[in-house]
């Protein structure tokens, strides 16, 4: 489902949405539009595709709160409305590969590059590593999709910190492959998200970090 799609069923039913939500969803179909125009740079296109994913998870508790407790609290109100499993059948029908890459690349693991930072020889991180493929794995065959989908975008996370911070090159060579996986399985993700946002009917989700004013 594209931004097109999306954007029409929102203008049916966006008048019976509470204000959080509706500008929620307009503002991320505006990102997710922009983002489908990059055919050719898999770099802009992630970038674009996480401003939409933020777009429709921030709250205004956002200053306060860790940023991955968001996203768990988020995926929590997405499985809970998305009664036909669409982002189940997305996590284990369509991207079982891309998964598995991303989750097995130490390069979109945290502890692996704090352990780079701080000089730290102990073996932590790789213990740690193997220990959240394990889970990774446990929860792919599992069919756990609450488990995978944080696994998965808290990998996503570290990829999104290493291109706004920038830390990579643009149109490097260098670990480029998890760029064209993330925005490869944000691009399925963020429209199936969406689209299970406008399930909902009360007050779901917080107020906005930036209302309109």
């Amino acid at each position: 489902m594209d931004a097109g799609v999306l954007k029409d069923r929102h203008r049916r039913v966006r008048d019976g949405q509470p204000e959080p939500l509706r500008v929620r969803i307009h503002r991320a179909i505006s990102w997710l539009t922009r983002a489908e125009q990059e055919t050719e740079d898999p770099d802009a296109r992630y970038i674009f595709l996480w401003i939409a994913f933020n777009a429709a998870y921030a709250s205004e508790f956002g200053f306060e709160q860790a940023e991955r407790q968001r996203v768990k609290q988020f995926i929590d109100k997405l499985l809970g409305l998305d009664s036909e499993n669409k982002l189940h059948h997305a996590l284990f029908s369509q991207f079982s590969g891309p998964i598995r890459t991303l989750v097995e690349n130490k390069h979109v693991f945290e502890p692996f590059w704090r352990a780079l930072r701080e000089h730290d020889g102990s073996g932590a991180w790789e213990a740690s590593f193997v220990s959240s493929k394990k889970v990774a794995m446990k929860a792919l065959m599992g069919k756990e999709t609450g488990t995978l989908l944080s696994i998965v975008l808290d990998r996503l996370y570290v990829l999104r910190n290493q291109l706004v911070h920038g830390g990579a090159t643009w149109g490097g060579k260098t670990n480029r492959a998890q760029v064209k996986d993330g925005a490869s399985i944000l691009g399925t993700l963020v429209p199936i998200m969406l689209e299970v946002m406008m399930q909902a009917e009360g007050d779901e989700f917080e107020a906005i970090a930036y209302p309109v004013v």
